[in-house]
């Protein structure tokens, strides 16, 4: 019995040892994961018929891939077939097979190209297969001649991704209109488009946002862009096209009484609505009152403004702009200065017959000189020829223009903050922007360069810049 005792106890000094030995950290068991994430886009095994087929007579395209696909994503923006067709083709899944349908008569002698973009994607992980192209012939060969260049936003020099660029065999004007375009091509974030597999030819060549599914300019809000001249494939090297949205003239309708009440605004609200600037004001700037309906009726007699609590008047200009929605009021603004604004009760009427219920009075002051900072930018390899602009941005507004007459831009009174630059070429020296107009007058937009470099304005400082372009 005492051997037994004896070596019961061994025993159970030996399990507590061994426990005692493993590292806390291995107290907590964690059973095995599922394996690495799949991170592989599909493969295409087989597709039927093969890619690149001469002398194509079908009406259907099977792809098999490895692996189980989901339903196309965003299809209408993702697959672009050339030359376009007046009834599209119809897509379907299921499980590892894609087919593609054709439901319009096909061109003798014509290659057609599928580009799938992003629109096929695994359905477990949404791996996507990017830009997956097919192509075939109903001819004896393929067309192998191809255009290629750049589209750029005119407005602010960067690029979009969203736009496409269309080919038009019809080179009258209306055809961006009236007609779907018969090559497509998207637009990569760098900008750059390339057309393959195109025949020997005479093209219009236009770039568009918004195109929808027929592919066509419908409205002055879209993004459009158009080239000079017509291009010929395979001989017409890089071409650059500058989107801009055409200015749209104010609708007289919407400008009216019938138009005049705020949303949200009740029918029986009798008060003049407007909103004054907020913060503190810039001394080289206007104090503005925004209406939220166009003024009928503005007496100047009946506003003041004056200075400090003292009230003493002040010197100053005011005017109604030409919308009859804000109210300007222009000075040599005293810095540090505490004004005051005075509207009396029949100041002004909207076009509603709302008025003031009383005399108001509004409360500012103005900015320290010591809140600026002075700039002194000196822009080398500018062509002064082409009346530059230079542009100050933030959070792509630009913030303040200044014309560049000898090559420097200097200023007293700079707002601090961090700014991209760029430069504007103000071809008919109006001092504004003007977008293009194709129809009638063909003129391309003025362009904006952007400049490849921030700089930061510091209060109190000499900001001194030099700059090559």
């Amino acid at each position: 019995m005492r051997t037994t005792s004896f070596f019961a106890t061994l025993f159970s000094i030996g399990i507590i040892a061994f426990w005692s030995s493993i590292p806390m950290g291995c107290a907590n068991i964690i059973p095995p994961g599922g394996g690495p994430r799949d991170t592989m886009a599909p493969v295409l095994l087989s597709v039927t018929p093969k890619d690149s087929t001469l002398n194509f007579r079908g009406n259907r395209i099977t792809f098999t891939f490895d692996e189980f696909i989901d339903d196309p994503q965003d299809i209408q923006n993702n697959l672009l077939f050339t030359p376009t067709f007046e009834i599209n083709p119809e897509l379907a899944i299921r499980a590892k097979t894609m087919t593609l349908r054709l439901r319009d008569s096909l061109l003798p002698n014509t290659t057609y190209t599928f580009n799938f973009g992003n629109a096929i994607r695994d359905i477990n992980e949404n791996n996507v297969l990017r830009n997956f192209v097919y192509t075939f012939s109903t001819g004896a060969a393929l067309d192998s001649l191809t255009l290629s260049g750049k589209v750029l936003l005119a407005q602010t020099g960067k690029t979009d991704s969203t736009l496409i660029v269309i080919l038009h065999r019809n080179l009258t004007d209306s055809a961006v209109i009236k007609e779907r375009p018969v090559y497509v091509s998207k637009v990569d974030p760098g900008g750059n488009f390339r057309f393959q597999n195109l025949p020997k030819g005479t093209f219009a060549v236009f770039a568009l946002g918004d195109a929808g599914i027929m592919r066509r300019y419908q409205n002055k809000s879209q993004l459009f862009a158009f080239s000079d001249s017509t291009v010929t494939s395979g001989e017409t090297k890089d071409i650059t096209l500058f989107a801009y949205r055409e200015e749209v003239t104010p609708n007289a309708a919407t400008s009216g009484p019938a138009a005049s009440l705020p949303r949200g605004t009740a029918a029986n609200d009798r008060r003049l609505r407007f909103t004054p600037p907020a913060g503190t004001l810039d001394l080289q700037t206007d104090y503005i009152l925004a209406f939220q309906s166009p003024l009928k009726n503005f007496d100047s007699a009946q506003v003041i403004l004056s200075t400090d609590s003292s009230f003493t008047p002040a010197n100053y200009r005011v005017a109604l702009d030409s919308s009859g929605t804000a109210l300007r009021f222009s000075s040599q603004w005293k810095e540090g200065t505490r004004y005051n604004l005075i509207l009396n009760k029949d100041f002004a009427e909207d076009s509603a017959g709302r008025k003031l219920l009383k005399t108001d009075t509004l409360n500012f002051t103005t900015k320290k000189r010591s809140d600026y900072g002075q700039v002194k930018i000196r822009l080398r390899n500018i062509d002064l020829t082409k009346n530059p602009v230079l542009q100050f941005v933030q959070a792509d507004v630009v913030t303040f223009s200044g014309s560049i007459k000898s090559g420097t831009f200097s200023a007293s009174l700079f707002n601090p903050g961090e700014y991209e630059l760029r430069i504007f070429y103000d071809a008919n020296n109006n001092g504004k922007w003007d977008a293009g107009q194709f129809f009638g007058k063909k003129r391309q937009p003025e362009l904006v360069k952007p400049i490849e470099r921030r700089i930061t304005i510091k209060a109190g400082f000499e900001n001194d810049v030099d700059l090559s372009l």
